[in-house]
């Protein structure tokens, strides 16, 4: 579809304006660098306010349709650790401090060889929580990663329903409340909830809280709006039991357990939601480093999803949502980065070979404009930080084209088969008190 657009923009740009060019070569390549500006703004708008306006539907019919409900199963909230020392103690605090009273905590031991396991051990048993006892089970078992941590505490658990989130994450009190509610439907299998960052006050963390909020919590509310969520994040998701039976539990084999197993339950049909008041706070990578090992195993992780279903890929009869998500991933993880970064380097040289630097200003300049009114409207909606806002001036021109080089990187060592390994972030001790204005 944006080819064929794209190329009548183009066929009528040239239609418009070669009666008018002198044909040098110097205006040759000012006249390719205008056309070629025109057509990468045009894609780069059209995806921009699609996803904006849907998220803005969605934030309407979410608003309008809020409705108090009495439904309150047992909830098992899955807890895998893997030397989570500094951290755990708070994660577990924060789920004692829910509102909800019909639920228990299972924290599986996936072989942390720090203090996790002594830590874990004075945790458990029979805790206060805010409403009722909540019974604290403890599982140790030999390291196997996260998806095997999280489908022994699955199998341990009875419950119809199970929370599963990150070792590090910290949950605000009515999390299990605000997305249990959604389950009244039959046909939705799992509500993804809403990730912030949590280390926030240093420059890289807040550049990620911001994109958090602006890049990826906007683009989850326009997915939920078509029920095809796409990622189920690690920090925070509500299942169905019988969904995950249906769907084969988690698997190993990939590198996003978390875009794996979302991935299989919308290929047996299964709606998710996205529950914006269904909040976990997660340490976001602290430098440079970290982030990019961070994206790096991201995009492998996502790229091997995707080619695990590739078979719906090329046939969207047997599931059409199914393939249109399919392909949106492709496009944003494979696709998109190489055209943002060709685009870019293709501005720049024009810019300061030829001379067109005050165009390359312009072009900066609104591209910026445009991010810090979209951040702007969802900082606004998520009662977030204003503070946010001016990191929306290096947003696109900086952080999303480091992001994409690095994106672009690791996809080319997905497909040579470079082999990787996972890697983990240092914790820092942080707690969520008062990280956010107007809670």
């Amino acid at each position: 579809m944006f080819s064929g657009l794209a190329s009548i923009i183009l066929l009528i740009i040239i239609y418009l304006t070669l009666p008018l060019t002198v044909l040098s070569v110097s205006a040759l390549i000012e006249y390719s660098v205008i056309v070629a500006l025109v057509i990468f703004l045009f894609i780069l708008l059209v995806r921009y306010f699609a996803i904006l306006i849907m998220a803005y539907l969605y934030v309407n019919e979410y608003t309008f349709s809020e409705e108090e409900n009495d439904f309150s199963p047992f909830v098992s909230v899955i807890v895998p650790v893997y030397n989570e020392e500094k951290v755990i103690h708070d994660s577990i605090n924060s789920l004692l401090n829910l509102n909800y009273s019909n639920y228990e905590i299972i924290i599986v031991n996936d072989g942390s060889t720090d203090n996790t396991k002594s830590i874990c051990e004075g945790l458990v048993g029979v805790r206060r929580g805010k409403f009722s006892n909540v019974k604290i089970t403890l599982i140790n078992k030999h390291n196997a990663g996260k998806a095997s941590a999280l489908n022994t505490g699955i199998a341990f658990s009875k419950a119809e329903f199970v929370l599963c989130m990150d070792g590090d994450s910290q949950l605000l009190p009515d999390t299990l409340k605000t997305a249990l509610r959604h389950f009244t439907d039959e046909r939705i299998g799992a509500v993804a909830g809403n990730v912030k960052v949590l280390n926030r006050k240093k420059f890289l963390t807040d550049l990620q809280a911001l994109e958090y909020i602006e890049g990826l919590n906007m683009a989850r509310s326009a997915q939920s709006f078509l029920r095809l969520v796409n990622i189920i994040p690690g920090p925070i998701g509500v299942f169905r039991r019988k969904a995950l039976e249906e769907a084969g539990f988690y698997s190993s084999d990939t590198f996003a357990e978390d875009a794996d197993i979302t991935l299989k339950l919308l290929s047996k049909g299964w709606k998710i939601y996205y529950e914006p008041l269904a909040v976990s706070f997660t340490q976001a990578p602290a430098t440079l480093q970290q982030l990019l090992k961070q994206r790096y195993r991201w995009t492998r992780g996502i790229l091997q999803s995707v080619r695990k279903h590739k078979r719906f890929l090329f046939n969207p009869t047997l599931n059409f949502g199914y393939t249109f998500v399919l392909w949106t991933m492709f496009y944003e993880a494979l696709v998109w980065p190489v055209m943002n970064i060709a685009a870019n380097a293709f501005f720049i040289t024009a810019a300061l070979v030829f001379g067109f630097s005050n165009l390359l200003f312009f072009w900066w300049a609104g591209l910026a404009l445009l991010d810090m009114i979209t951040a702007l409207y969802c900082i606004a909606v998520e009662k977030e930080e204003f503070r946010l806002i001016w990191y929306a001036v290096l947003y696109r021109m900086v952080f999303i084209l480091i992001i994409d080089i690095c994106k672009t990187m690791s996809t080319i060592e997905e497909f040579l088969g470079i082999r990787m390994t996972w890697g983990k972030l240092e914790r820092q001790t942080n707690t969520i008190v008062a990280p956010i204005s107007g809670n």
